[in-house]
């Protein structure tokens, strides 16, 4: 198995990755939908919508602080390095995340797309303000735009929302080209994410899946692999590395 893998990495055109929840968690971060999911100590509807924070703005950023809190903390782990070093071995062009930190551009990725947004990014509610952080705000007071006054919010998409459109296009791109796409961490049901491997596969190209549980993707995948992503990623890139040496 492992071998066939390596081979089909080596010998890919355009090999893109999209990553979920599932590979954050192994540096610690909550996903949202695991047994030990954030959703399930808070509801969606009241913290993650734009209604939620038109309503009760505070309650909303002192949530995403102690999220910021969290994923500024954490570290890289495998399957993040082995993403990057993949992407350095010239096999791997392009990730695309639905995670909202940033811990593969700290391992070393340089393409990557960011399909929600991120949490090291505050934007204003009014005009097209938008910024990089690299601590969370204080609260109170509520963060307000140095432009035009208005109320900052955090750079993620919320449910209800649109993906940026050239986020989504530029994704779309990618898995269009794409002959292999390695599927990490992800539930797979999210959209229009979810939809992304099924371009791949509708196109000819080879599904590579890499979680501890089954999604909706695994019926459909090439490979479907019961195991977490540091320890898969870390598996194969040494023998990538040996290859092409």
């Amino acid at each position: 198995m492992e071998e066939k893998l390596v081979k089909t990495l080596i010998e890919s055109k355009h090999l893109v990755a999209l990553t979920g929840a599932g590979v954050s968690a192994e540096s610690g971060i909550p996903t949202f939908r695991g047994k030990d999911g954030l959703w399930n100590k808070y509801s969606p509807e009241e913290l993650a919508n734009p209604q939620a924070f038109a309503k009760d703005p505070e309650k909303v950023w002192r949530w995403y602080v102690w999220r910021m809190e969290k994923v500024f903390s954490a570290e890289p782990n495998k399957a993040h390095y082995a993403f990057a070093e993949l992407e350095r071995m010239g096999i791997l062009k392009c990730l695309i995340t639905q995670n909202v930190d940033d811990l593969h551009e700290r391992a070393g990725s340089r393409n990557v797309i960011h399909l929600h947004g991120s949490l090291r990014v505050v934007k204003c509610t009014s005009c097209e303000n938008s910024f990089e952080v690299q601590e969370p705000p204080k609260i109170p007071p509520l963060p307000k735009c140095d432009k035009c006054g208005s109320l900052l919010r955090p750079g993620v998409v919320w449910f209800g929302e649109m993906l940026p459109p050239d986020v989504l296009e530029r994704a779309m791109r990618e898995v269009e080209k794409a002959d292999v796409i390695i599927v990490a961490g992800t539930s797979a049901v999210v959209q229009p994410a979810a939809s992304l491997p099924l371009i791949v596969k509708r196109n000819g190209g080879v599904i590579i899946e890499i979680n501890p549980d089954e999604t909706p993707l695994t019926a459909i995948a090439d490979y479907s692999l019961r195991i977490r992503a540091g320890e898969m990623m870390e598996s194969l890139v040494e023998p990538v590395k040996k290859a092409l040496s």
